[in-house]
């Protein structure tokens, strides 16, 4: 009984996003009420852009960069992106951390080592009280080699709880949201 519930969810499953997808078009709904693997974005949509560099030892064999890199890709880049907004020192930081709870990758394509870098998009998909959730893009000019999204919560390390997120932060993570 079980299979025949999983066979005809999978079976309405394509039917029922694109019905979806439709009924957004129909009345101009925001991208945003689509998960980020379903829509390509707009160039209303403001970005921090991270050109990372592509280290040598992060290919195997076959020269492609492992998958279980990216994650840290998208660190790196949501890293640097934060090192405007977040205080400098250390006390600061740990009163103003962000963690993350929970990180989806959805891989588009390999990526082969080269010497040029690849670009990691990164965009604010939604932020309130303590919870912060980020999309990004793995690609290149040509080549879409994966997307993510990740949920992060405000969380100072001092008091080991979660926090709201500040006034100025709000202010800063604006820039990278969509309008």
């Amino acid at each position: 009984m079980l299979s025949r519930r999983r066979a005809a969810w999978q079976a309405e499953g394509p039917r029922w996003m694109a019905s979806l997808k439709a009924a957004c078009r129909l009345h101009q709904w925001p991208p945003c009420h689509l998960p980020p693997h379903t829509h390509r974005k707009t160039s209303l949509v403001k970005k921090y852009t991270y050109a990372l560099p592509l280290r040598w030892a992060d290919a195997d064999a076959y020269g492609h960069v492992n998958n279980a890199l990216f994650p840290r890709y998208m660190e790196e880049a949501r890293t640097r992106m934060f090192q405007e907004m977040l205080p400098t020192d250390e006390a600061g930081r740990r009163q103003h951390a962000f963690v993350v709870s929970r990180s989806i990758v959805d891989y588009r394509a390999p990526l082969s080592y080269r010497e040029e870098p690849v670009d990691v998009h990164v965009r604010v998909v939604t932020c309130r009280g303590a919870r912060l959730e980020l999309a990004y893009e793995i690609r290149d000019a040509d080549h879409l080699y994966a997307e993510a999204t990740t949920l992060m919560a405000a969380y100072n390390l001092e008091t080991g709880r979660p926090r709201r997120i500040s006034q100025a932060e709000l202010d800063f993570l604006a820039r990278y949201t969509e309008s």
